[in-house]
């Protein structure tokens, strides 16, 4: 297994303002190493000039590349050519950059959008391109499968030591709580949180409510990306999650449990469901020595009192 020490090195965290970024800033405060970020107001990732200016002066030695575009169904749908042109923007200026510039190890984060619609389960890293994508997210997904390819085009080419990872759907601290374009765990918090306070009985969830879907721990995804860095060299990007789904109605009924709601879910068919099932196969990941510490009571109790103190009101109800 290759080793890679950060101790000593300069490491820029693009995107540490995010909930993967800022997770992996957490993280890495447990390393010997300077973490770098730059706000949005000093560096405009989508600009080549300037990132490529910004990295070479920073004199950079690793990058985790975590910045992107990001939303659920909604957002997606409504803004393709955004989540298309940003996400390829970014990753093309930053992994351009970390190459001109002599960046010693970079590691790309995708997403398990990337995979095909139909693609057997648990999906595993050799599915990549075997079949259409789903519909309500190919643009972003279209991006990131881009972001893996440069990766693995410029270590061949020119020896690079980039890699990627996979990640499943995320929730915990940093999340972002956007009723219109966030992610499913958020987007559920505030609903069910909403109707504790007013005492409302009833929730409506999107679609079916049978999709299954995986969710991992914004820590234990920073967890990872950090042991791939120091243990993992090869082409092949890396699927992180736990290996465990659940149906987007049991997701929420977990939430509505440590919430402290006792109502009952309805449902809007003719919202999107989205792929039926997405659970990764993260056999290679656990082969290296990794596995996810975090159980999902746990991790959505974190998620929920970040939410409280810092988007929901620390006044609010607590269970």
């Amino acid at each position: 297994m290759s080793s890679f020490d950060l101790t000593g090195m300069r490491v820029w965290v693009a995107g540490h303002r995010g909930m993967a970024g800022s997770a992996i800033v957490r993280r890495l405060q447990r390393e010997s190493c300077e973490i770098v970020t730059a706000a949005r107001s000093e560096l405009d990732l989508l600009r080549q000039a300037d990132v490529d200016a910004w990295m070479a002066d920073a004199k950079i030695d690793v990058v985790f590349l975590a910045a992107a575009t990001v939303g659920g169904i909604l957002a997606n749908a409504t803004r393709p050519a955004e989540f298309l042109y940003e996400n390829l923007a970014i990753e093309t200026n930053i992994i351009h950059a970390a190459w001109r510039t002599g960046v010693k190890k970079l590691l790309f984060l995708g997403s398990s959008c990337i995979y095909p619609r139909m693609a057997d389960q648990p999906m595993r890293e050799e599915a990549l391109l075997t079949g259409a994508l789903e519909p309500t997210n190919e643009w972003y997904a279209i991006a990131k499968i881009a972001g893996i390819k440069l990766c693995q085009a410029f270590r061949r080419q020119y020896g690079c030591d980039f890699v990627s990872v996979m990640p499943t759907n995320l929730y915990g601290p940093g999340d972002r709580y956007d009723a219109e374009g966030g992610h499913v765990v958020a987007a559920l918090i505030m609903k069910i949180h909403a109707a504790r306070i007013a005492n409302r009985p009833t929730v409506e969830l999107w679609g079916s409510g049978t999709p299954r879907r995986e969710f991992l721990f914004s820590e234990d995804l920073a967890d990872a990306c950090v042991f791939v860095i120091k243990n993992y060299s090869g082409e092949m990007f890396l699927n992180v999650g736990t290996g465990v789904d659940r149906t987007i109605l049991e997701l929420a009924q977990c939430i509505a449990s440590t919430i402290g709601w006792k109502g009952t879910f309805t449902f809007d068919p003719s919202k999107p469901d989205g792929t039926p099932r997405k659970v990764m196969d993260v056999g290679r990941l656990r082969a290296l020595g990794w596995s996810a510490p975090t159980d999902f009571e746990t991790g959505m109790k974190e998620a929920y009192q970040w939410y409280l103190s810092n988007v929901g009101g620390s006044s609010a109800l607590t269970p």
